[in-house]
């Protein structure tokens, strides 16, 4: 009877393990064929407009992360000209390849015909490589360093430009939308270590820059979106997290790729300094490293952000 039950147990063990090796296929197959290609269009209210002032819809794109293959991503942004937003405004991480210039623009495609801001990232200025994915969960946020196998971003640049757009990067603006003088500051990417947001800082001047001033980067990391918050930004946007790009069925995100915590890696959220608060959004971004072509619980995302009066 003894030998019996050993060979009983172990049949369950041996079954236990196939089973858990079928649910990570399962699992795996699922984040890398089809969820990474359930784009989904997220949208918000703010309330941070004056009284009595008309709405104001802002598309926020980020992290399309394209090459030359990603055919259903540029097909299913291009169709987000269908919304008509009144101002575009993109956080970063358009490029994943040196041939991607085109394609970005392909994708954004009438969108680059609306009123538009935009700051970089660090897959903008330099190429995505392959990276321990278990060093993800324990590297230092910060890469800290610039990296070899730079992007065309400058043609990028230049190709946005023409279109009208407007480089944010360390830059102050006003634009008046809608009847309402909203004022813009940028910051470049400090997961690179290039923001310099004390290029832009100080207390927001609502009379010279606008009734309402927006904060814009890429990575929403602490040093930068909390100078935003305490200087009187009403709303800081980002992007970079990826949501956490794998995450936790009824958890959440496991991390954030930089000091945020969590519980904000995307979507609206509030963020204080120096007994100041301001509306944070992150987006989880629309792509992924071509190294790391998946998400799990975490569905790639654009936002339209509708600005409304507050209450």
């Amino acid at each position: 009877m003894g030998s019996l039950h050993r060979v009983s147990a172990a049949g369950v063990i041996g079954k236990t393990v196939l089973s858990a090796g079928a649910v990570g296929v399962g699992c795996f197959a699922y984040a890398s064929l089809y969820e990474v290609n359930a784009y989904a269009l997220r949208r918000v209210e703010v309330p941070i407009l004056p009284r009595g002032a008309r709405p104001i819809r802002v598309l926020q794109i980020s992290d399309l992360h394209l090459t030359p293959r990603n055919i259903k991503r540029v097909e299913w942004v291009s169709r987000l000209a269908g919304l008509e937003p009144d101002l575009v405004i993109d956080t970063g991480d358009n490029l994943s390849h040196p041939d991607a210039v085109p394609v970005v623009t392909a994708a954004l495609g009438r969108l680059l015909d609306k009123p538009g801001l935009f700051v970089w990232g660090s897959n903008d200025y330099y190429a995505p490589t392959f990276k321990n994915p278990l060093a993800y969960l324990t590297r230092p946020s910060r890469m800290g360093r610039e990296h070899q196998g730079e992007l065309p971003w400058r043609d990028l640049g230049a190709r946005f430009e023409q279109a009208g757009w407007i480089d944010l990067t360390h830059r102050r603006l006003t634009l008046e939308i809608n009847g309402t003088r909203l004022g813009f500051r940028g910051a470049d990417d400090a997961h690179l270590g290039r923001d310099q947001y004390a290029l832009v800082a100080g207390p927001v001047d609502s009379e010279a820059e606008g009734e309402v001033v927006i904060g814009v980067t890429h990575a929403p990391y602490r040093t930068v979106i909390d100078a935003m918050t305490y200087d009187g930004c009403e709303l800081v946007i980002a992007g970079h997290t990826h949501g956490g790009q794998v995450c936790v069925p009824f958890y959440g995100a496991l991390v954030t790729n930089c000091d945020l915590d969590p519980g904000r890696v995307k979507g609206l959220s509030t963020n204080s300094a120096g007994g100041k608060t301001s509306f944070l959004h992150v987006s989880a971004g629309l792509g992924t490293s071509p190294y790391a072509p998946f998400r799990f619980a975490c569905r790639p995302e654009a936002t339209l952000l509708t600005l409304v009066p507050r209450v």
